[in-house]
């Protein structure tokens, strides 16, 4: 059991080397956000995308990015889809896919 809860043991460049790629992860998950937001991409195309960094995304994050959802709607809309607050997009399963879709819809008609 106390093998679980300590963290693994790198060496100095393995450290360096996870939070490099860590870093990495975070700006491409910004710069998809910010493409969203300024309209250059779908919030969609994150559903399908086969980028395992794009697809540890948080759905809530994701909704966030587009313009007009803010936390409030974005919680009511995941709550509405049966989507957990932390669930990543690569989690989203079936019936919750087609609930956040159909509810999209409806918010944007």
């Amino acid at each position: 059991d106390l093998a679980m809860a300590l963290p693994p043991q790198l060496s100095e460049a393995e450290r360096r080397a996870a939070l490099q790629r860590a870093a990495s992860a975070r700006k491409k998950r910004s710069q998809y956000k910010a493409e969203i937001k300024s309209g250059a991409r779908k919030w969609t195309d994150a559903l399908s995308d086969s980028d395992p960094d794009i697809r540890k995304m948080r759905v809530r994050e994701l909704i966030e990015s587009i313009p007009g959802y803010g936390t409030t709607r974005t919680i009511l809309i995941m709550e509405r889809a049966g989507i957990s607050p932390t669930r990543r997009v690569q989690g989203v399963g079936n019936n919750q896919l087609q609930n956040l879709l159909r509810l999209m819809k409806e918010v944007d008609s």
